[in-house]
């Protein structure tokens, strides 16, 4: 099914030749998915370069009944990109402009098509600093960071996606323009509209500019890799970090030792620092944004408490920015790593930090009952409850038989979680990957505000039909 005639002699009017793409050889990078589990189909990518052509788009599509699929950097998880036949792909890597940096009101003012690391050098620019961090942010696009509420390595200190979002500018599904990139800290008037869109997978609006907040630029880290013999002391090393510290923990990431072997054996410039083997590592960060600081002597003294108090077993700090780097190559590295290894099934999971040692033991005995062998590869941002908890084909077992299991892996774990009072989605959103799960594990209420949220501001159910919400059940 392909796109008629003349809606598509429209589409060349509104963003002219360079903004429609229908060759296949130039669709393909807008249809593949991540992971590589779904395969997009649609033929046809409209590319605006404003707020005013996303918006006659919009109105377009919504006049001839015909669905839009959103579409950032496409490094999405969840499969929140993916098109049907018949769909017409939005791709806003055009919108990329800054529109404005304020260091003195510190925000940025940026157009959904803005590749996070831009972002990222911009401020340093102005000698600021915008904390949202993770392994994609080369490719990655702001308007997708903030339509999946993305979370990364600095949420522990700074927050998701939402907590450094001030002010949106959303096209609504029936084409008009929602001018809210307000720059305030402060504005109690009435329903908070702008988190509605955020995390909603462009499936109420779509994202077009935001307000974003920045920060003073930190001038001195402490990092180390600490080595633990029990998982159980994790939460207390974490809480001992932040008293210490007086809260300048800036990241707190764990890793098990598969998951530091696979780093050792696949990733360059990456060797493991430790003389002999522990069962689990925890990467921690302090920094601080004072010119003239003691950060060096209050990291000392943390480590040497958590050594007395034998929250850990040894740890290395970084003394140079090389070794700082390789450090976090080897966290930042693990998908990429993992992937040398074969199959492999994945959880992005919360549930109370405190908590997370419970969820490791009961999950990984779970899972090796149900597959023998079965290699789990858990990482993640332990600071804010979220584990990457993901798991490695057994080396006897084929691909495809162990991708087989996928439902009832899903199963185990995630009623591991819901038992916890945890979530099956921490920081990857729902895409289309995950809608059978807000099914199982989401409130019957719940469900029901979020198809009247649908319904009332997206009536036809043309604005990423399948994500986030079955469409058959609207």
């Amino acid at each position: 099914m392909s796109v008629a005639d003349h809606i598509l002699s429209e589409l060349y009017s509104v963003v002219g030749a360079e903004g429609v793409l229908v060759d296949p050889e130039a669709l393909d990078p807008f249809l593949r998915e991540e992971r590589g589990r779904y395969r997009g189909a649609s033929s046809l990518v409209v590319r605006p370069s404003s707020v005013e052509q996303v918006s006659a788009i919009v109105r377009l599509c919504a006049r001839h009944a015909l669905s839009l699929v959103p579409q950032g950097g496409n490094t999405g998880l969840c499969a929140g990109a993916v098109s049907d036949a018949g769909q017409v792909i939005l791709s806003l890597g055009r919108m990329n402009r800054i529109r404005s940096i304020d260091p003195v009101n510190f925000t940025m003012t940026v157009e959904a098509g803005v590749v996070l690391e831009t972002i990222q050098k911009a401020a340093l620019d102005a000698d600021r600093f915008f904390p949202l961090s993770l392994g994609a942010q080369g490719s990655c696009q702001i308007g997708g960071n903030l339509a999946t509420n993305a979370g990364g390595l600095n949420v522990l200190r700074y927050g998701n996606a939402r907590d450094l979002c001030l002010g949106l500018e959303v096209v609504l599904a029936d084409g008009r323009i929602w001018n809210g990139l307000k720059r305030l800290g402060k504005d109690n008037t009435g329903y908070a509209l702008k988190h509605l869109f955020i995390g909603g997978e462009g499936t109420l609006g779509i994202i077009t500019a935001a307000v974003l907040k920045l920060f003073p630029r930190p001038l001195e880290k402490q990092t180390a890799l600490c080595a633990v013999s029990d998982v159980r002391s994790v939460p207390h090393l974490l809480a001992l970090a932040r008293s210490l510290s007086g809260d300048q923990v800036s990241a707190f990431e764990l890793m098990a030792r598969f998951s530091l072997e696979l780093a050792c054996r696949h990733l360059d410039s990456v060797t493991d620092p430790f003389e002999s083997p522990w069962p689990w590592y925890v990467l921690v960060e302090f920094s601080t944004t004072r010119a003239e600081t003691d950060l060096r002597t209050v990291f000392e003294r943390f480590l040497e408490e958590a050594f007395e108090q034998a929250l850990i077993g040894d740890a290395v700090i970084a003394e140079s920015g090389r070794q700082d780097a390789a450090f976090w190559r080897m966290r930042e590295g693990l998908p990429e790593a993992q992937k040398h290894e074969g199959a492999s099934v994945k959880h992005d999971i919360s549930v109370p930090i405190g908590s997370v040692p419970e969820f490791l033991e009961r999950a990984m005995q779970a899972v090796s009952q149900a597959v023998p062998g079965i290699r789990p590869c858990p990482f993640g941002h332990v600071g804010d409850g979220n584990i990457h908890f993901n798991l490695t084909q057994p080396e006897t077992m084929s691909s495809a038989d162990f991708l087989a299991k996928w439902e009832d892996l899903n199963r185990i774990v995630h009623d591991i979680v819901a038992d916890m009072g945890g979530s099956f989605s921490a920081e990857h959103g729902i895409g289309r990957l995950k809608v059978d799960e807000m099914l199982r594990y989401k409130a019957d209420e719940e469900i029901d505000m979020m198809r009247r949220i649908k319904k009332a501001l997206d009536p036809q159910h043309i604005l990423n039909p399948g994500v986030i919400l079955c469409s058959d059940r609207l």
